[in-house]
């Protein structure tokens, strides 16, 4: 399957996560290419949408290797993949040392994106769905699922236009259900599936989180 963009891809989204608009969900984004696509899901179910501020922690001679990831929070969630830690040879200080530069990053994410914006402290006890762009080995959605399951929501879904079904796989315990619109064989990456993948911009996920509150505001009563 190949989708135009991802708004796009986030509008196809949408339509497969369709059941749960009567749930009234939360919808969280993995930024920065998650966020256009949340916003879709989230404009189509009526639903708040927030961020969940994770990072990748990459090898130091293959950034785009994941040794693991991090998430945001007052005790920041640290996920590692053990199998390419090994394979690169990093020591200890070496990933502690990354892990500490990437969380200096989420803070300036969380300055940059959300400010005093209200966030969406109500996951406790409701339908929380998870999105992003897309999935590759997994680390950073393990690390943002897992954050996520500790803030005690009723359930859990993971959302994505494609991913490798073997990831998915292995993430499939973790999550109550996962939605996902295309699992190639190949899989390869995930702006192979794209055919405007450009970089999403801090501007971007910035006016588009203007656009959505992180909470529903509800009406008065009489």
């Amino acid at each position: 399957m190949l989708f135009r963009d991802r708004n796009d891809a986030g509008r196809q989204l949408a339509e497969a996560l369709v059941k749960y608009k009567n749930r009234h969900p939360v919808v969280l984004a993995l930024p920065r290419g998650g966020v256009p696509v949340a916003a879709e899901v989230a404009e189509r179910l009526e639903a708040p949408l927030d961020l969940v501020l994770v990072r990748k922690i990459g090898a130091p001679m293959q950034p785009e290797l994941a040794m693991g990831a991090v998430v945001d929070g007052e005790e920041p969630v640290i996920v590692r993949n053990q199998d390419i830690v090994d394979l690169t040879g990093v020591s200890e200080e070496t990933f502690d040392a990354i892990c500490k530069e990437e969380l200096v990053e989420i803070d300036r994410r969380r300055e940059r994106y959300l400010g005093n914006r209200a966030r969406s402290d109500d996951v406790k006890g409701q339908v929380a769905i998870i999105v992003d762009d897309g999935i590759a080995t997994g680390a950073t959605t393990l690390a943002a699922i897992r954050a996520l399951r500790n803030r005690g929501p009723k359930e859990l879904i993971l959302a994505v236009p494609v991913a490798p079904l073997e990831t998915l796989q292995r993430l499939h315990g973790e999550v109550d259900a996962i939605v996902c619109l295309d699992t190639p064989r190949d899989f390869g990456a995930i702006g192979y599936y794209y055919r405007d993948f450009s970089q999403v911009s801090d501007d971007e996920v910035v006016a588009i989180l203007k656009r959505f509150p992180a909470k529903k505001t509800t009406a008065p009563t009489s």
